[in-house]
């Protein structure tokens, strides 16, 4: 990541609901109407790391986290709350590898398609230069 992220560290709480120990995004880098780019620095007291590794749930996880923070952006961007998303369907995941402790992610996230709530997203992850993992969510947000 080149530019300075819109949004870092506990900045990102005006985004996403998650909260330590659990918080799986880190910088806030790019949005638009079409995607957005996020990313996190793997350390040793991530929940989900074992062995020095990232393992799969928090690679998940961290691309669900991805997509709340791309979902929250717009609002807060119109000093609004953001509202509360849920993950309808997670497919074609494919994980190349698991990433180490010290390494940063980069994520980046596409709209595929919207229709009734419903937002279709494609992820993928990338470490350094290469891409580790890919996969397809369907995000539902609750309108009140």
């Amino acid at each position: 990541m080149t530019q300075k992220p819109l949004l870092e560290g506990s900045e990102l709480f005006k985004l996403i609901p998650q909260r330590a120990p659990i918080v799986m995004v880190d910088t806030f880098c790019d949005a638009n109407d079409l995607g957005a780019e996020t990313g996190l620095n793997i350390t040793a007291d991530n929940i989900f790391c074992q062995d020095g590794l990232l393992r799969e749930p928090g690679i998940i996880e961290h691309i669900a986290q991805s997509a709340a923070a791309f979902a929250g952006y717009k609002p807060y961007t119109q000093g609004e709350e953001p509202k509360l998303g849920f993950i309808g369907e997670v497919k074609k995941c494919k994980i190349a590898r698991l990433p180490r402790v010290g390494e940063q992610l980069r994520t980046k996230l596409s709209v595929v398609g919207e229709a009734a709530g419903v937002t279709l997203i494609a992820a993928e992850v990338f470490s350094a230069d290469s891409s580790i993992a890919t996969c397809q969510m369907k995000i539902f947000i609750k309108n009140d």
